[in-house]
């Protein structure tokens, strides 16, 4: 089991896989984040860029913690 701290804050989630980390974290994110999440509208293809380098970077955030 992983625990890792939100990217944005002090929040921290658990995962056993990258997949459960995000799963246990997407409500936070949410609600606590909401702000963010709205400002990377754009284009379907701005916004689908910006989500695969979000989660490229938050998976090798999850990968290097052991």
């Amino acid at each position: 089991m992983k625990t890792l701290k939100c990217d944005l804050c002090d929040v921290t989630a658990d995962g056993e896989t990258f997949e459960q980390w995000m799963m246990a974290l997407q409500p936070h994110y949410k609600e606590a984040h909401a702000e963010v999440m709205e400002s990377k509208r754009g284009t379907p293809e701005e916004m689908k860029a910006a989500m695969e380098e979000w989660m490229k970077e938050n998976k090798e955030r999850f990968d290097a913690v052991s």
